[in-house]
């Protein structure tokens, strides 16, 4: 009976604080003697503070607040997707394979139990994508490939059950820009090994779902990188100039802020010295 009650009070978003509340009162007084109102308040403050944290771009002190909450309530839905998401950015960083891969094996573990939590969660399955994606740095070429058909199903259905958000948009596009883009041996390996490629991947669909992430989200330098690279890649050098000169008004708060902002002036300057060549040439 308790467990049924358990899985009610989930729900499509995970558990919410009253739930939590409800919860304890249901299981009576905590393991350590804690009063139940006492310990949801606890996990409301760590909670408040971890994404303040993470406003603050204080990543590994974010990722330690959720990994607090979590040892005390395990299947807390909102602490699960945000420490795997954090935990492989955080990986990413490293130059290191071993610690890399560390921090990668706690990104999916995390975002698999988001996902065992809330599989109708559309901030999990971004979770499993972007972790299976960021794992994929540390493989090989053909283990890569597999990658890419794992991540489908999680990619679509991210933006099918929380449609708002950014992330989510810009790793769909990033998807279809990269299975679009397989090369003769590529599609090979697929056909051979993997019973075929993906289907439904396609240029126009990248550019769709990477101007819904600017949508979302004008002020992310990244996705302003990303647009402009695929509007280049088909031609579109006028749309690619106006999107990258855009991203220079944009502030820079993080090192990949500063990075990607490079990239795109550096794009930028060779889209302009490519069109002023053509004229020249008329």
């Amino acid at each position: 009976m308790f467990y049924s009650i358990r899985l009610a009070l989930c729900g499509r978003r995970g558990l919410p604080l009253l739930g939590l509340a409800l919860l304890l009162a249901i299981s009576g007084r905590a393991d350590d003697g804690t009063k139940p109102a006492d310990k949801a308040a606890e996990v409301s403050r760590l909670m408040a503070e971890a994404r303040a944290l993470q406003k603050q771009y204080r990543e590994s002190a974010a990722l330690a607040r959720y990994e607090q909450v979590l040892g005390q309530h395990p299947r807390y839905y909102e602490a699960l997707w945000r420490a795997a998401v954090l935990s492989a950015n955080i990986g990413s960083r490293y130059t290191d394979e071993s610690r890399r891969g560390a921090y990668f094996t706690s990104a999916r573990q995390y975002a698999d139990r988001a996902y065992a939590v809330n599989p109708q969660g559309g901030e999990a399955n971004y979770a499993v994508a972007f972790t299976l994606a960021q794992r994929a740095i540390l493989l090989n070429a053909t283990q890569r490939l597999e990658i890419y058909k794992q991540m489908k199903p999680y990619a679509w259905r991210a933006v099918e059950y929380s449609p708002r958000l950014a992330d989510a948009w810009q790793m769909l596009g990033r998807w279809h820009y990269r299975v679009a883009h397989l090369n003769l041996v590529e599609r090979a390996y697929f056909r051979v090994f993997l019973g075929g490629r993906p289907t439904g991947a396609s240029n126009t669909q990248a550019m769709a779902a990477l101007r819904k992430a600017r949508e979302l989200d004008p002020r992310r330098i990244q996705f302003c990188y990303d647009l402009a690279r695929v509007y280049e890649n088909q031609g579109l050098r006028q749309e690619a100039i106006a999107v990258l000169e855009q991203a220079a008004a944009l502030p820079t708060v993080t090192s990949e802020d500063l990075e990607n902002s490079r990239k795109c002036a550096k794009l930028l300057h060779q889209l302009n010295r490519g069109q002023n060549s053509d004229v020249a040439a008329r």
